[in-house]
């Protein structure tokens, strides 16, 4: 495993590391927080959703993309990542809506003030940053109020549906190519910037993305199939619990989970790792109740389609 775990009694202080994800402090213990009823606010489903398709269930939910059913070969595709990216294998996905963005710090808010997702800790910080701060279980807890208040069956993606929405279509290194010079362009990692303002940390890249920690979602260019942020900014829970291989794992797409679950899988890396931790079949995974200021996640769910009218009968014979 590539991150590592911080206990400090006084307050959450993270730093990332170079080759794996932020550190994460434990808060299983967390109680959860209170809930208030919410009114659902349903959108009608769509009769057909071809792919790249954008869509919000209500006006202040996440804008989800909809992705179309495809087969892929998930892993480490160049065969110069670690062993817990092997073996390559090929998955089919059915389609599915993710989240255009990570899930911001104003959309967590709200769930806040409904009494349904505690305090990220994350006060001060632009609405439009990606929220962090927030563990697998508290990821959980924003994804049953969103599910409320919609109407729809919101849920973490899969491991196999994260990496095939990053990939987009490629099988390069990166979203955008194999070149990591390329990655201050096209992603938030730690870069001069960033290394001057954590002068501890000693693996920033020779260039600079314009932004010192958590960059507002959306401010470098979206992937093929218009998602942004799928590499950097932070790192994104996953439904799936960690394994130390992808032997056995499912071919059809969906979570590979057990009863027993400590670890789960997080994925794309942060704004505190190298570019080059931020290939898209990097993965890390990280204890269930951990938070980190690094890493955060962001919403799927399955299409629902509109049910076809039913013709009224002719006149009978």
């Amino acid at each position: 495993m590539v991150s590592m775990t911080l206990r400090l009694a006084a307050a959450v202080l993270l730093a990332a590391r170079m080759g794996g994800a932020a550190a994460v402090v434990d808060s299983a213990a967390a109680p959860a927080a209170p809930q208030r009823a919410a009114t659902a606010c349903v959108a009608p489903p769509p009769a057909k959703l071809l792919g790249g398709e954008r869509r919000r269930d209500c006006a202040d939910t996440p804008e989800l993309v909809s992705i179309a059913a495809g087969r892929f070969e998930m892993g480490d595709v160049l065969g110069n990542g670690p062993p817990y990216e092997k073996p390559v294998h090929p998955v089919r996905i059915e389609a599915f809506l993710i989240g255009r963005y990570e899930v911001t710090v104003g959309e967590w808010r709200a769930c806040v003030a409904a009494g349904a997702c505690p305090e990220s800790r994350v006060s001060d910080a632009d609405l439009r940053q990606p929220v962090s701060l927030v563990s697998w279980d508290d990821a959980q807890r924003y994804l049953a109020w969103l599910s409320r208040r919609t109407g729809r069956p919101y849920r973490l993606p899969s491991e196999a549906e994260w990496e095939y929405a990053a990939r987009a279509g490629t099988d390069t290194q990166y979203s955008w190519g194999n070149h990591e010079i390329a990655g201050c362009l096209n992603a938030n990692t730690l870069d001069l910037r960033g290394g001057e303002a954590n002068p501890s940390w000693t693996w920033a890249a020779d260039c600079d993305d314009g932004h010192a920690g958590p960059a507002p979602v959306g401010s470098y260019p979206a992937n093929a199939w218009g998602l942004h942020d799928m590499l950097g900014n932070v790192w994104e829970w996953v439904a799936d619990c960690w394994h130390s291989s992808y032997e056995g794992a499912p071919d059809n797409g969906r979570a590979w989970v057990q009863e027993r679950c400590s670890k789960r899988v997080n994925r794309g890396g942060g704004w505190g790792n190298h570019v080059r931790t931020t290939r898209v079949s990097t993965r890390d995974g990280d204890i269930h109740g951990g938070r980190s200021d690094g890493l955060g996640f962001r919403v799927a769910r399955d299409i629902i389609y509109a049910k076809p009218a039913v013709k009224p009968a002719g006149p009978q014979s």
